[in-house]
């Protein structure tokens, strides 16, 4: 995923379906500098994560 979109999916009040290797997430902040999201899966924000802008897919 570009780093544009995933910051506007990130800003949106929208949900948006992404997934990172398959799981659901929710983006909650993206790092252009690095290209890399911090991210977590639906429903469970105490697996906080960070990944590569390129893990994640739009659906």
């Amino acid at each position: 995923m570009n780093k544009l979109r995933a910051q506007e999916i990130a800003a949106s009040p929208v949900m948006v379906n992404v997934t990172c290797d398959g799981v659901p997430i929710y983006i909650q902040h993206v790092d252009e500098h690095n290209e890399t999201a911090t991210i977590y899966p639906l429903g469970q924000p105490e697996q906080e994560q960070t990944v590569q802008l390129s893990s994640l897919q739009e659906h």
